[in-house]
């Protein structure tokens, strides 16, 4: 690996993330003991099927000498999945009333922080056995603790679809809020029109929260009237917001024609290649079909965006 000063300085940040959700976890907890619970809720299963998933693919490339892919994933479901998404679900649970919901909370955090911290050892050391003596544990070092193995009765396939839906709703309506310029302190009502409609009923607590919105309505079809929404899809659903006197409507219209305009020339790019017989002949079938399922998603995508330019009454 070549040395750029900027790794250090990524790195830097990056034990700095794990120090600081440490701390987080370490102050909100109340256990001495961690424990799963029996009651877990959907964002939980959904945690620990990923770390589920992370623990057997990392086993894997560490067996194979991959030490490179297997550090980028931890890296990976640390800085993303659990600081940025699981950290911020929880706290709710964890600042309410609720004290079966807060434990089972304190527990899925202690729980999955006691895996991560075991993933990243081999990697880092020092800074892993300081946090690792600080939390609830079992064994004297880190260094002598055993490997995380996966767990059959950890897999929850159903509630990782469920709720990486949900988020990508949420990160679409911030992404277009921070393009638009949006303060979150300014909360507009969000409506969300998908063929799956109960991941989004179950998951609206958090569309409210984490998407600034000051309600969520879940409809199998859009809406009569589309004047003055902003729009943005996501692989299953389209999510509009009445924000017109927020943001410049005009403009709005522009980025759509735009985005329109890319989405019909990424398509015209896949489907020259699938027209290409040699390439349809001698590439794997699962690279051909791979690009089959490209040209569909690019399809669905422009279809949703000239629904959403032609209901633009503006």
């Amino acid at each position: 690996m070549r040395f750029f000063v900027e790794k250090c300085e990524a790195m830097r940040n990056f034990a700095n993330k794990i120090w600081n959700a440490s701390r987080f976890v370490m102050m909100n907890l109340t256990i001495d003991k961690v424990t799963l619970p029996q009651k877990l809720e959907r964002e939980d299963r959904w945690v620990l099927s990923k770390l589920n998933d992370l623990i057997r693919e990392v086993t894997v490339n560490m067996d194979a000498y991959e030490l490179g892919v297997a550090s980028a994933k931890i890296y990976d479901f640390i800085w993303d999945t659990y600081c940025d998404w699981y950290i911020e679900l929880t706290k709710t649970r964890l600042n309410g009333e609720d004290q079966e919901a807060r434990l089972a909370a304190e527990n899925v955090l202690c729980y999955v922080l006691l895996r991560i911290l075991e993933l990243l050892h081999p990697f880092m050391p020092f800074i892993t056995e300081e946090i690792w003596q600080a939390l609830p544990h079992e064994g004297d070092f880190l260094i002598r603790a055993a490997w995380p193995v996966y767990r059959d009765e950890l897999h929850f396939p159903e509630d990782e679809a469920a709720m990486e839906a949900v988020k990508d709703a949420i990160s679409a309506v911030r992404a277009r809020r921070a393009e638009m310029n949006v303060p979150p302190s300014k909360k507009a009502k969000v409506i969300i029109t998908t063929d799956q409609p109960t991941p989004y009923e179950e998951g609206a607590h958090f569309i409210t929260r984490l998407a600034y919105a000051s309600e969520v309505e879940v409809l199998t079809q859009a809406p009569a009237d589309l004047g003055g929404m902003v729009t943005v899809s996501t692989h299953d659903a389209t999510v509009y917001m009445p924000l017109n006197d927020l943001v410049d409507l005009e403009k709005e219209r522009e980025r759509i024609a735009k985005e329109l305009a890319k989405a019909k020339e990424n398509l015209a790019r896949i489907e020259g290649k699938l027209r290409n017989e040699a390439f349809v002949s001698k590439a794997p079938e699962a690279v051909v079909n791979a690009e089959r399922d490209k040209a569909e998603k690019a399809r669905a995508l422009i279809a949703k965006l000239e629904e959403s330019a032609a209901g633009m009454k503006f």
